[in-house]
């Protein structure tokens, strides 16, 4: 265990993007089962901004409205809403996002959770640190069927699905919902997510908070765990 470890209660988990694959590293596998050319999906978010104009407006928006309230500005939901539209013309039919979640994601597969979050949920959960999902989109994009043939999701704690109630991250009702169901005061917790907007958001309310890199997710793993000391 660190030394400079502070104790938390709980370890709470963005899910997609932390703990999931992104529809990025998927892309090949997209383009296999859409009948699509190798390569011809060539936007690829943060693993290379320059590629993607939708990610860059998203990156864009983030920093001028730090409150996520500026109703110009395009989100998360609405990126991979507008991704969807392009790949639906691509293959010719028109898709929902969770008819591209669909693609991308099913049927549930082992290989797509990393298996770092394993190791560390296990490793937390050891030590007597509680380990919840804190998720926007779980069930509006991957349905509770997914959702229970995924074994790191019966692993943890407790899921707080943002789409159950459609008050999203960084709303701040959002984080006091799950402090409320986690029944843990905020300086208990470690919260971890990969957009910056909602770590900013979990801080606010005086939540620690880790801004998780998914392009490099392996390291920022090792972080998360020196963090919480396992």
């Amino acid at each position: 265990m660190s030394d400079s470890a502070r104790s938390y209660d709980v370890l709470l988990l963005d899910f997609g993007g932390v703990c999931l694959l992104t529809p990025f590293e998927l892309h090949r596998h997209l383009e296999r089962v859409a009948g699509l050319g190798s390569n011809s999906i060539t936007w690829m978010g943060p693993y290379d901004p320059a590629s993607d104009d939708l990610w860059t407006e998203l990156l864009l928006g983030t920093a001028l409205d730090g409150s996520g309230s500026n109703g110009s500005a395009l989100h998360e939901r609405e990126y991979w809403s507008r991704r969807a539209e392009m790949i639906g013309t691509m293959i010719g039919r028109p898709l929902t996002t969770a008819d591209y979640m669909r693609l991308l994601y099913e049927p549930a597969r082992v290989e797509l959770v990393r298996p770092a979050a394993e190791v560390t949920v296990n490793a937390a959960q050891s030590v007597g640190i509680a380990v919840s999902v804190l998720t926007n989109d779980l069930r509006a994009f991957h349905g509770p069927k997914w959702e229970k043939s995924i074994p790191l999701l019966q692993a943890v704690d407790h899921i707080v699905d943002c789409s159950d109630t459609g008050i999203l991250k960084p709303d701040p009702r959002a984080y006091q919902r799950a402090l409320e169901v986690l029944g843990v005061s905020a300086g208990r917790v470690l919260f971890v997510d990969d957009q910056q907007l909602n770590v900013e958001g979990a801080r606010a309310l005086g939540i620690d908070s880790f801004h998780f890199d998914v392009t490099r997710p392996d390291d920022s793993w090792q972080q998360v765990r020196s963090h919480v000391g396992v």
